[in-house]
């Protein structure tokens, strides 16, 4: 038999690879809000999956459902090929949740912390403390393991958020917005610290309003937006969404308004975002468009501080598909 045939009968004879996560038109709803509207997506073993969107998207009652803290009002949750919901505490073994909030005693150091939540894991002697040491290591906490974590700088506290969640080996770890509020160093520490996890063959689910770690971290994306997926795939995927559109930043004062208006009846500009004093154009050939924008706007009484051009990315996806700023 040749290579080829040999290599064509086991990959018809090896099973399929199951999802660790399968979430399955996820609807909930708040009164007359409805902050999750038809979410399906799932998750592969290794895998780091994104939802971008800004805040009040719908992002954290999304992974509050999948983690079995509130119902769906319709939609399925399946992890590990176990259905999910808040009374199953077997499904939710598979689960580490590192939430918003940092869930960390104060008073005690960060090895105290993680013996505790991992003995609430119901992990015990040598095989608790070999993996308090390994996630230490992980989370580049280990020169600092018996100090009072009151003691810790907001980053640091992050990352020991991370590593209680990370304690008893979950098969999918989810991080709602872990680098909120911390500074550039801690961040690129956390950052180091999810990529080293995907590589390990753990699935995450990694929701943020940061574009830039969306496009470092995750293999897919789902940009959300109004508790709705508008678009999912990788970051190439994503970016073709846009046409091949270019963007114009014009900043400035003045008539800000009167010079969207005067924007939008220029043949090579597609869509005007104002915001503030900052105006976003999406625009067909930017270095050959950007001369008459700059000319049309200042007629129209603008006065420019500063124009750049801007090539596609996730926040020109969100733009395009949503016709709002990442950041609004």
């Amino acid at each position: 038999m040749s290579t080829q045939a040999v290599a064509e009968s086991a990959s018809q004879s090896a099973p399929p690879r199951e999802h660790v996560l399968v979430a399955s038109d996820l609807v909930r709803r708040y009164g007359d809000l409805t902050a999750v509207d038809g979410v399906s997506f799932h998750i592969d073993p290794g895998e780091t999956y994104g939802l971008l969107g800004p805040n009040g998207a719908g992002k954290t009652t999304t992974i509050s459902i999948i983690a079995g803290l509130i119902p769906a009002h319709s939609g399925t949750v399946t992890v590990a090929g176990q259905p999910m919901g808040p009374r199953e505490v077997d499904a939710k073994r598979s689960i580490g949740l590192v939430p918003q909030d940092l869930a960390i005693y104060p008073e005690l150091s960060a090895r105290e912390n993680l013996a505790f939540f991992g003995r609430l894991q119901g992990m015990r002697g040598k095989p608790l403390t070999r993996r308090i040491d390994e996630v230490l290591d992980l989370i580049a906490l280990s020169d600092r393991a018996k100090d009072a974590t009151k003691e810790f700088s907001g980053g640091m506290k992050r990352r020991l958020n991370i590593g209680i969640g990370l304690l008893h080996a979950p098969t999918l770890l989810i991080l709602d917005e872990p680098t909120v509020g911390v500074d550039p160093q801690s961040r690129n520490a956390i950052l180091e610290s999810v990529e080293a996890l995907s590589g390990g063959g753990m699935a995450v689910l990694y929701t943020t309003h940061y574009m830039e770690e969306a496009e470092r971290l995750c293999d897919r994306i789902a940009i959300i937006d109004s508790g709705r997926i508008q678009a999912e795939g990788t970051r190439g995927e994503l970016i073709t969404l846009t046409g091949g559109l270019d963007y114009i930043r014009l900043t400035g004062e003045g008539q800000i308004e009167a010079a969207a208006t005067a924007l939008r009846g220029l043949d090579a500009v597609v869509q005007v975002v104002a915001d503030r004093r900052l105006l976003t154009l999406t625009v067909r050939d930017a270095p050959a468009a950007v001369a008459g924008v700059v000319t049309t706007a200042t007629a129209a009484g603008m006065t420019l501080g500063e124009v750049e051009i801007v090539r596609p990315d996730l926040e020109s996806v969100f733009l395009h598909l949503t016709g709002k700023a990442l950041r609004d």
